[in-house]
């Protein structure tokens, strides 16, 4: 059936995920019905603080041929993002007791509510809202008064589907989940009809459930499953992690002060002598290298005999390593237990080879490598219709 809407439909439930999570920034998600793990793609790249994302579903099959699009990009593993993530993928039913799925902050059921039996509702509501008890729920399902507007439509929206709700239907149910598990719920919706069609609600409607009051139970250590069965985990590399961070530090350093000595080099006359060389800055190197206290704390990179010396503060007045480490002190810290990285005996300077060889060339090229593929990280955009394709159910 070909959708109306623009955005498709899909895409707009989706969306309407990604913007909660965006403003109420829950850090353990779990996806119900997660199907293709389209939802769960989404929710990685926009991540939003979100640490442990879990999809489940009952069919094995979907979840083995999608599960390797959740699998980190060579660019999470160039560029670390700052706070952890960890995907869990397995096969259960959302009418099934497991353990693991208790202290979570959001749960989403997309479009799946309806492909239940009207006997089983009963059973989602007790796990969700009583078992599991997460602090905010959204809840998406057809708006059965929409149907008669959508283009050659016969009976229900999908041939899964055990029933399809009115507004008043889905309100009553909402309610009554609301006043025996302690929860407040705000009817949304996506799919607008036009005109005086209005009157007939959203396409799509929603409800988002927020618990009445809260609990460490979010806190608490993680059960082992002992229902679901676990198909897929993958642990993203962040710099939450000392070794990953400890190597982009490093990395980062090495890579300004490898420009800064590059800069240098390109700007003096080498002569044959093994004097010092002091190099007057330019004064935009001033305004772009001074550090703290203003320009009176800037120090010239120089060269000694065979060595080109770059001080430590010119390097931390990097953008990107002061957002990794706050302070010159401890920089220097960081730096000195690193065998990469040569420094001067009181820990101030950075001590690179004045010659280039074959192998400085390489570590350049590297160097210039990460970044240029850091620089296509960052400017990374969804291309919703490429990677969904013609996956069109309203």
């Amino acid at each position: 059936m070909t959708t109306p809407f623009s955005p498709p439909l899909y895409m707009q439930r989706y969306q309407f995920v990604i913007d909660y999570v965006k403003t109420y920034r829950p850090k353990k998600v779990i996806d119900f019905g997660c199907a293709e793990c389209f939802l769960l793609k989404k929710l990685k790249f926009h991540r939003n603080g979100i640490q442990l994302l879990v999809g489940v579903d009952l069919n094995s099959v979907v979840l083995l041929k999608r599960m390797h699009t959740l699998a980190p990009l060579i660019s999470d593993y160039l560029q670390p993002s700052d706070g952890p993530l960890t995907i869990e993928l397995y096969q259960g039913s959302v009418t099934e007791r497991e353990p693991c799925t208790r202290g979570f902050d959001l749960v989403t059921c997309v479009e799946l509510i309806e492909h239940l039996e009207l006997v089983e509702v009963a059973r989602f509501s007790e796990v969700v809202f009583g078992f599991m008890a997460p602090g905010a729920v959204i809840v998406s399902t057809p708006n059965a008064e929409f149907n008669p507007l959508l283009p050659g439509l016969r009976g229900f929206r999908n041939h899964d589907h055990k029933f399809e709700w009115t507004r008043a239907e889905f309100q009553t149910w909402a309610h009554k989940v609301c006043k025996d598990y302690g929860y407040t719920v705000q009817f949304t919706g996506v799919g607008e009809a036009v005109g005086h069609w209005r009157e007939v609600g959203f396409c799509t409607q929603i409800a988002v459930f927020q618990r009445n009051f809260h609990d460490s139970m979010s806190n608490a250590e993680r059960l082992e499953p002992s229902v679901y069965r676990l198909m897929y985990k993958v642990v993203y590399p962040s710099l939450s992690d000392n070794n990953i961070y400890q190597r982009t530090l490093v990395n980062e350093v090495l890579y300004e002060a490898q420009h800064l000595r590059q800069e240098w080099l390109s700007r003096m006359n080498m002569d044959s002598n093994n004097n010092a060389h002091f190099c007057a800055p330019p004064l935009m190197d001033i305004f772009q290298h001074g550090v703290e206290g203003g320009t009176r704390d800037w120090q010239p990179v120089y060269q000694q005999g065979g060595t080109i010396c770059v001080p430590l503060a010119r390097v931390w007045s990097s953008p990107r390593v002061r957002a990794l480490c706050g302070s010159v002190q401890r920089l220097g810290e960081e730096l000195l237990v690193d065998s990469r990285v040569r420094m001067s005996a009181d820990g101030t300077v950075l001590n690179l080879p004045a010659a280039d060889d074959d192998d400085e060339e390489e570590v350049k090229e590297e160097e210039e490598d990460v970044k240029a593929v850091s620089g296509i990280a960052n400017s990374v955009e969804e291309d919703w219709d490429r990677e969904l394709g013609c996956y069109g159910d309203v």
